[in-house]
Parts: structure tokens; C-alpha cells; sequence
């Protein structure tokens, strides 16, 4: 039999966890100050927001202007994708203008909660995926869309159908797009990363790589056209349809300086040296994540049974290596993540680990149970998903709420 809300033990082993989040305690007690919400379960040291709440999703994202408006840096949404079966926790069958209203309703009202460097990102499939764009850009503007990210979320093939589909995607909007550029994370770079800087000429600044000294003629100037005498006087001329990256006078001035590289003999091709010490360490997100990166629906599921062998799981989790890579672009440390749909809880128990403050809304009781029961197992040092990936040992703490009906 699954445990209630309510009954839940208040116990609370505590280890390692850091943050200094306040404004989130703060709107904790005014939700237990609320009248329409009533606090139900308290576990280990809750740090931030770190809040569950048991209730309908659009009552509790209208309510939660009064404690949260302008606070979220990242919202994440997994709706129903409205693909006509009917799961343990949700029925998933409704006409599509319905299903639409019912989606652009929650987002109309998460928009004002957004940080002005905040993002949305939302997990659909082919079915409503072009109709959801569509509506979400009417929502938050076009010019606030930033991508279409593509999931490999299988890896077997399906043979019952005409197409074997591996994919769903991820829509993104940010508050602001220009400044979402400028305060997102880059992605860790691997050691194949750091392999691509030498330094065979000794150079006292350190490992260098090096780039190409022309590019495309298409909007180069009359003084990016000439030939470039190299120190040991060699004369190079830029290819055909290319013009140098300088002018003369700056080449000249980059070749003093010790920043242009003719090869071990001096002979070859003029290339740029870009130093390991000046470099921006990480890489620009892709728009395509594969499913050795960020894992697939199977890896989720498998977790979650690995987790609750004698609970009803969750049919449609997320991985929790997918959930670690928006946040690990989104956001950092301390910021509030905001999940409506909180199904399994994955949203939550990644955020916790990643030091992230939290909010989710789950309408299932017997889903938000097994929510509960997965935030415990993180507090006490949960060693599964993505814990590894992020350093996680355990500690902090969390709260639940019902809405009052």
C-alpha cells in the first residue's frame, strides 16, 4: 500500500549541503502562513524554497504570484503529450484544442514568475509540437524563442510503425533573449578538449592551439587583400575566395607580438595562436543531445525501478541526466526551478542535488508520494542518476503542502 501525503516520517539525516538562499525560506513561511495551503510533511533541513505541493497547477502558479513573481530562473514543463492512452497516474486523451488551451493557460501564467534572465523549457512530441510552438510564440514572443532542442530519448527501433521515432524535443523561450546569452552556462569540455593545446615552440604564455588566419571574402574590406611576408621572408597570399582576418598593419603587429605561427620551419601556412590561459573554458550548448549524453526514456524507468521495486512507477519519467543538462545551462547555484508537471519528481531530486532551489506541482496524490519518497532518498545521500555527474553526497531538506480544497 503506497503511503500518504501525510504520513510520511518528519525524519531527517542530515550531510553535506550548501547554498545561502533566504528568499526562498521566506516564501516557504508564506505559504504556511497561506490559508489555501496547509503544510503536510517536512524533511531533513529545508534550504531555499525546496517545496512539493500537492494541488491543481494552474490554481497554485496563480497563487504563487503572491510569493514568487519575477524569482524563477527556470521553469521546466512535461506536460501530457495529449497521444490518446491512458497512464497509472494520468489519462492523456483529450481533443487537441482543448489539450492546447489547457497548455498555454499554465504558460500564460508562469511567464510573470521568470527571472529577466529566466527560461522556459518544455518537453512535447511530434503530436502537438508544431501547435505548440506556434501558441507558445503567441505567449512569449517570437523573438523570445532560443531553440528547438532535439533528445534522442530511444535507442531501439520501433518496427510496428511506418517510423521508428527516437526523438522528442524540447522547446525554449527566454524572459530575455539577450540577456539568457550573455548569463547562461557553457557545457564542461572533455579531455579531447584540452588535448587540442601544445606548446611547440616553448612559448612562456603557455599551451596554445592554433586557428586559421583567413576567412570567407564575402564582407572583407580592400585592406584585408595583400601579400603577407612572413619572417624569414617567405611571401603568402590569401586563398582564392578568402581574405586575411587583419589588415596589414594589424598582422604585422600580431606577428611582433609573437601570436602568428608559420609552422615548426617557419615555412607554413600563417595560422593565429589562441592561448589555453585567455580561453573561455566550455562549450556552446547544440541544439542535438544524444542519448549517451543525456539518457533515454528506458534509463529513466530503470532507475526509477531499480529505486521503488514494490511501488506503481511513474510511465513516462524523465532521465535524470536530462534534466542535470538544462539546469547545468539555466542555472546556478541557488536559483529557483519551478516544474508544474512534477509526475516522478526527476525535475525535483536534480535540482536538489544540484543545489538548486525548487518548486513542483503534482495533482496525483500516489505521483506525489512516490515525489516524496525520491526527495527523501536524495537528502540521505542518493547514489543513483545523476549523483555522480554533480557531486552529490546528500543533506539540505524540503517541504510538502496540500491546497486546500
Amino acid at each position: 500500500m503506497t503511503a500518504s501525503v501525510a504520513s510520511l516520517p518528519p525524519t531527517a539525516p542530515l550531510r553535506r549541503f550548501s547554498t545561502t538562499v533566504d528568499p526562498g525560506e521566506a516564501r516557504n513561511r508564506r505559504l504556511r502562513d497561506s490559508f489555501r495551503y496547509v503544510p503536510v510533511q517536512s524533511y531533513g533541513q529545508p534550504v531555499g524554497a525546496n517545496a512539493v505541493i500537492l494541488g491543481e497547477n494552474l490554481e497554485t502558479l496563480t497563487e504563487l504570484h503572491r510569493h514568487a513573481k519575477g524569482s524563477i530562473r527556470c521553469v521546466y514543463l512535461d506536460p501530457p503529450y495529449n497521444n490518446q492512452e491512458n497512464y497509472r497516474h494520468y489519462n492523456d486523451v483529450l481533443n487537441h484544442e482543448d489539450w492546447l488551451e489547457m497548455v498555454v493557460q499554465r504558460l500564460e501564467v508562469v511567464r510573470p514568475l521568470l527571472t529577466s534572465d529566466g527560461s522556459v523549457w518544455i518537453s512535447i512530441d511530434d503530436r502537438e509540437a508544431h501547435y505548440l510552438k506556434v501558441a507558445a510564440d503567441r505567449v512569449f514572443g517570437r523573438e523570445n524563442f532560443l531553440a528547438t532542442v532535439v533528445w534522442q530519448q530511444r535507442t531501439t527501433r520501433e518496427n510496428r510503425r511506418a517510423f521508428s521515432v527516437s526523438h522528442e524535443y524540447l522547446l525554449v523561450y527566454a524572459a530575455d533573449p539577450g540577456v539568457f546569452r550573455i548569463r547562461r552556462n557553457r557545457l564542461a569540455v572533455g579531455p579531447g578538449f584540452l588535448e587540442r593545446y601544445q606548446n611547440p615552440d616553448s612559448d612562456p604564455r603557455g599551451p596554445w592551439q592554433s586557428v586559421s588566419a583567413n576567412a570567407q571574402d564575402g564582407h572583407a574590406t580592400p585592406s584585408q587583400y595583400y601579400p603577407l611576408i612572413a619572417p624569414n621572408g617567405t611571401i603568402h597570399n590569401p586563398p582564392k575566395g578568402r581574405a586575411w582576418v587583419y589588415t596589414r598593419a594589424r598582422m604585422e603587429q600580431e606577428i611582433r607580438a609573437g601570436n602568428v605561427w608559420f609552422g615548426a620551419t617557419g615555412n607554413g601556412v600563417p595560422r593565429l595562436k589562441r592561448f589555453l590561459a585567455n580561453a573561455k573554458l566550455g562549450l556552446t550548448p547544440e541544439t542535438l543531445w544524444r542519448a549517451e549524453e543525456v539518457g533515454t526514456s528506458d534509463e529513466a524507468k530503470k532507475h526509477l525501478l531499480k529505486m521503488f521495486p514494490h511501488h506503481l512507477l511513474f510511465d513516462t519519467p524523465k532521465p535524470e541526466r536530462l534534466l542535470a543538462r538544462i539546469l547545468q545551462i539555466a542555472t546556478d547555484e541557488g536559483d529557483t526551478v519551478l516544474d508544474p508537471f512534477l509526475g516522478s519528481g526527476t525535475t525535483a531530486a536534480v535540482a536538489h542535488k544540484m543545489r538548486r532551489s525548487y518548486i513542483g506541482i503534482e495533482r496525483n496524490p500516489d505521483a506525489l508520494n512516490l515525489s516524496l519518497r525520491r526527495l527523501r532518498s536524495v537528502v540521505d545521500g542518493d547514489e543513483s542518476g545523476c549523483s555522480i555527474q554533480v557531486g552529490w553526497e546528500g543533506g539540505g531538506g524540503f517541504e510538502a503542502f496540500r491546497a486546500m480544497p
